[in-house]
This record gives C-alpha cells, structure tokens and sequence, in this order.
C-alpha cells in the first residue's frame, strides 16, 4: 500500500514553534518519497517573502480560509494541524469532511487553556481529532485527564531537529569564525537566547540575570516580537540583539551556552537545537523542558521568573568544564530527538489513521 498523502497545516509562514516541526517533518517526508503538502491559515507580516508556503486566507478563521482549508484536504488522505491556532481551524474546516486529522500539541494545555470555557471549548475540537500526538508522556497523560481523550488516540511522538543541521563547531577556528559572522565579539563568554521577543518567554528575565555577571560576559538575543523596542532601550554594551536569524545553527556553535527563560513551554525545538550542537543550556523549569535539559547532567534547571537563580547556574556552568556537559547533550539528543527516528514513528502514526478513514468511508 502506498502511503498516505498527507497535508502540514501550519498558523502562518513564519519558522518558529510548531511551524519549524511542521517544515522539518514535511521535507523529511517528501524527501522518503510521500506525497506532502504544506499549507499556512493566513498570512504574516514578519514571514519571508520569498518563503513558497501557500496561504489559505485572511486569518485563521475567516470562512474564505476554511473552505480553502476544505477543498486542499480533499488532495490528502490525512491532514496534520501543527499547534494550538490549527486546532479549532481543522475542528471547524475539516467538520464531516472525509478527511481525517491529526493535531500536534507542542505547547503546555495547562497555559493556553487556563479558564474553564477555554477548556471546555479546547476539548471540544480536541474531541473532533483522529488522533492526538504529543510531545512528552507527561503531556500525553495531561491531555488524558484534562479533556478526556480515549488512550487510543493520544501517541507520544517527540519534538525534533535533523541532526545534520546542528552539528558542533568542529574546533576553536570554526566557533570564532562563527562569530565573526555573526559580528559578536572574538573573546569573552558568549551566552546565546534564540525565540520569540513576547511576554511568555521573558527575555526581560534574560537581561537581568546577565546583568549579574562579570562584564566580560556576551549575551546574544536572537528574535523577533513586541518586546523589541523594550529590549533595545533596555539593553547593555554586552548585549547583542541578532534579530531574527534563519538558521540559528551558527549562534549556537558560537556560544558557550544557552539561556532559556521561559515562563510557559512544551518540549522547546531551539533546546534540542542547541542540545545537538553540544551546547550546554540553563532553562527554567516549565511544560517538559526536563525531558532535553537533565538537571546536572546536560544543564541547569531554574525557577521561573527567577534573574538571580538564572544568573547563578550561568555562573557555574561558565566556571565548570562544559565539554561534558555538551557531549550528554548532543548524545541524549540524538537518542531521542533525531528527525531521522521520529519522522519513522510519526509514518507509522499516519498509515494507521489512513487506514482507520478508508474503513470508515467503506462502512458509510
């Protein structure tokens, strides 16, 4: 049996979060030689031009969207909606349409359903899935019991990176041409913070706890978002905003370690990123985090909203011999969160909902 033709719904064009997952498993897919399609809801400002993702409509709602949403389902045997703004859009879309969807939680549901209507309204459309792939067991067993949702339908499939992309700076001359081309400076400690500039991933946090450290200490901001005018009125002669970069891989071989500051996360991408490049990383401890950074191991974990404890486990990890620390990284990475394996798992996830529309069209 060939396999399913399958079609990527993403929010919009941007590669961030779960549109980066959508982008690596699309091509790792097209690349075995399966019939994918990738699809944006609707439009953004800060997306590339030049990116060839379709866009549906006006916004992610808008009934012009959802029925273009219909008719670029009926080209697919299964639909993937890849995070929380996909989820009501298939729900709606995709209702008594002959084909099914997966929905692709990467996020924390205790967050982006934090009142009793959003959740009742949330398990809802989650109800309307074929099936449910999630992150982390932890997540998976949330999911469970907050709305509900049969075992059968809810399958752990990992965030994850091709590891080629993100490989380690093969010695002192590739990391400093690193960052002579990042135009950071040659000598000093270098701390990289890669993600959206918003509220939810407190670079504010980030600022403050470097402004804790020895004056010899680098930190580079890598991104994009409302708190830029902030952050740059903010910012120290040691601080270094990149803007947002395309591929992040060389500001990792640059650093010598990742901040991430977070208040709410899933299982974030840049830690398995960074993680695969060997570079060691403090993050707080939120969502599933602790399933890439292990305490002591391959990283630091922190409290939340916490600069002085942040600038602390930056103090120590500069002090410490981080070649172990980032060979734990790289290996726990590529054990778990290698695109290579988890593209494997997630083909085996849409064969099996295929086959269970194809009965299910037969009965009717």
């Amino acid at each position: 049996m060939a396999e399913p033709r399958v079609l990527h719904v993403i929010t919009d064009p941007r590669a961030r979060g779960a549109q980066r997952l959508a982008r690596d498993l699309h091509a790792e897919l097209a690349r075995r030689g399966q019939a994918s399609e990738l699809v944006a809801l609707h439009p953004h400002p800060d997306a590339d031009p030049a990116d060839p993702v379709a866009v549906l409509g006006p916004s992610r709602h808008h009934p012009d969207t959802l029925r273009a949403l219909r008719r670029a389902a009926q080209r697919a045997d299964v639909v993937v909606a890849h995070g929380s703004s996909t989820l009501q859009a298939c729900a709606l879309g995709l209702l008594a349409a002959r084909t099914p969807f997966v929905y692709v939680n990467i996020g924390d549901p205790r967050h982006w359903t934090s009142t009793p209507a959003r959740r009742l309204r949330v398990g809802a459309f989650l109800h309307r899935a074929a099936a449910v792939a999630a992150i982390s067991p932890h997540a998976v067993e949330l999911l469970r019991t907050r709305f509900r949702l049969p075992a059968r339908r809810l399958h752990v499939l990992p965030n994850a990176r091709p590891a080629e992309r993100f490989s380690p700076p093969a010695g002192p001359a590739e990391k400093a041409a690193a960052r002579a081309a990042l135009g950071l400076p040659a000598a000093g400690p270098l701390i990289a913070w890669v993600g959206a500039l918003s509220p939810e991933k407190r670079p504010d946090v980030a600022l403050a706890a470097h402004a804790e450290l020895p004056d010899t200490v680098h930190l580079a901001l890598a991104g994009e978002g409302p708190l830029l005018e902030r952050l740059t009125a903010d910012a120290g002669p040691r601080t270094h905003l990149l803007g947002p970069l395309a591929d992040p891989a060389p500001l990792y071989r640059a650093a010598d370690l990742l901040l991430l500051t977070s208040d709410s996360e899933g299982v974030p991408g840049v830690l398995i990123e960074a993680a695969l490049a060997a570079l060691p990383a403090i993050a707080t401890e939120v969502g599933w985090v602790s399933d890439v950074v292990r305490h002591g191991e391959t990283g630091l974990l922190t409290p939340p909203d916490d600069p002085s404890a942040a600038a602390e486990a930056l103090r120590a990890l500069l002090a410490a011999d981080r070649a172990p620390y980032g060979e734990a990284a790289r290996e726990h990475a590529l054990a778990h969160f290698d695109l290579a394996a988890v593209a494997t798992r997630w083909q085996h996830l849409l064969r099996e909902v295929a086959r269970a529309g194809r009965r299910v069209d037969a009965r009717n």
